[in-house]
């Protein structure tokens, strides 16, 4: 039986349509990720087109019709089209020459199954005519779709062996495509060959592991990674009990999904091994320092009000520590972070002499105008008033 892609929306993309005339229809497939969400009824983000042409004949005639390409991996085959509507990576039929398990070495097809075998699941190895809509199918993917399992194509240790990378790609896969029973081929290969993890580069693993907990509930599937020894290899401090935890506080609250909060949960509460598991994964600058704060939920004296820890960490870090001890964040709802009223100026111009009285009376007034709630200006003039008061002899 014939099965054809559904209409949605990207399919009726004007911007697509002169791409797909520029390079011909018989010469183009969508291939992957957007052939399987269309069968599954999920909005589609990225576009991807297969073809048997050469990358530089590609990019002559999209050039010929006007159309920007950028040779974003043409030694691998792949340009990528510019388009109104976002761009579309266009890539030539390959097949693996050689592979290390990092990087592949490719020599470009002319057959649609071969370059079919070379991909990872059976349910991206799934290919749509952009004329008739009509799905190919080489490997069994459209039943592996509607039981919701996701599978190797061909023997799961071989495709393993070329990218190792696919392990950690295998639970993302299976955390959100996924269903009970799961492969079992599938899920030894990836416990076997685990160690084969350590040769990767920290940023790609830390990148991937971003990916799968960035899902809606990547809980139960991190959860069958420790116990296959698969998350050892990579993050061996996690906590799957506490990550398990804050999805929940997340849906309690009607939060979204933070992967790098949902990390914070995975480690101690230990500021310098939250910044050894930030370099590890390659973090930015920035997230290093966000996950320092989260690490640092249990170094408080005193618990501090939403808004005070809002104040003194800024709203996204205070999100942070406040979902992580299933503190309420209610009080954030709406409300903008105030700047403080008052300057060290003003202090000057009351008779102190500029120097550290000055520091110390700012700093004591901003402790009392966070403690009373962020008071309006009249108020803090009041605390300011009180604190030089008690300078007096």
């Amino acid at each position: 039986m014939v099965t054809r892609l559904p209409d949605a929306a990207w399919l009726n993309r004007s911007d697509l349509a002169v791409l797909i005339a520029a390079l011909g229809a018989k010469n183009t497939r969508y291939v992957g990720g957007a052939v399987r969400d269309t069968l599954l009824g999920i909005p589609v983000k990225d576009v991807d087109i297969a073809t048997p042409l050469d990358p530089h004949e590609v990019m002559r005639r999209l050039r010929a019709h006007a159309i920007q390409v950028v040779p974003t991996g043409i030694d691998h085959g792949t340009v990528t089209a510019v388009l109104a509507q976002g761009p579309v990576e266009i890539t030539t039929l390959r097949h693996d020459v050689s592979t290390d398990g990092r990087r592949a070495t490719v020599a470009f097809a002319s057959d649609w199954q071969d370059d079919a075998a070379r991909r990872d699941f059976t349910i991206n190895a799934l290919y749509a005519d952009p004329a008739t809509r009509e799905v190919f199918d080489y490997f069994g993917g459209l039943d592996d779709l509607a039981a919701h399992t996701v599978r190797f194509i061909g023997d799961a240790r071989q495709r393993i062996r070329e990218d190792h990378l696919r392990i950690l790609r295998y639970f993302r896969f299976q955390a959100r495509f996924g269903s009970q029973p799961v492969d079992p081929q599938s899920e030894n290969a990836c416990a076997e060959l685990a160690a084969m993890l350590k040769g990767l580069s920290r940023e790609r693993v830390g990148m991937e592991m971003m990916n799968l907990l960035g899902l809606s509930d990547p809980a139960p599937t991190v959860a069958r990674m420790a116990e296959l020894g698969v998350l050892a290899v990579v993050l061996p401090e996690a906590d799957v009990a506490a990550l398990t935890a804050l999805v929940a506080e997340e849906a309690r609250q009607g939060m979204a999904a933070d992967p790098l909060r949902r990390i914070a949960a995975l480690i101690p509460a230990d500021v310098p091994l939250a910044e050894a598991v930030a370099s590890r994964f390659r973090l930015s600058g920035a997230q290093k320092k966000r996950l320092a704060l989260a690490a640092g939920r249990d170094q408080q004296t005193a618990p501090l009000a939403a808004r005070a820890l809002a104040y003194r960490l800024g709203r996204e870090a205070a999100l942070d520590r406040l979902l992580l001890t299933g503190a309420s964040t209610a009080p954030l709802d709406g409300w903008e972070i105030p700047v403080f009223p008052l300057k060290g100026g003003q202090i000057v111009a009351r008779g102190v002499k500029a120097g550290p009285e000055v520091a110390r009376i700012l700093q004591a007034v901003e402790v009392r105008w966070v403690a009373g709630g962020f008071p309006d200006a009249g108020r803090v003039a009041a605390l300011l008033d009180a604190e030089i008061e008690g300078l007096q002899p």
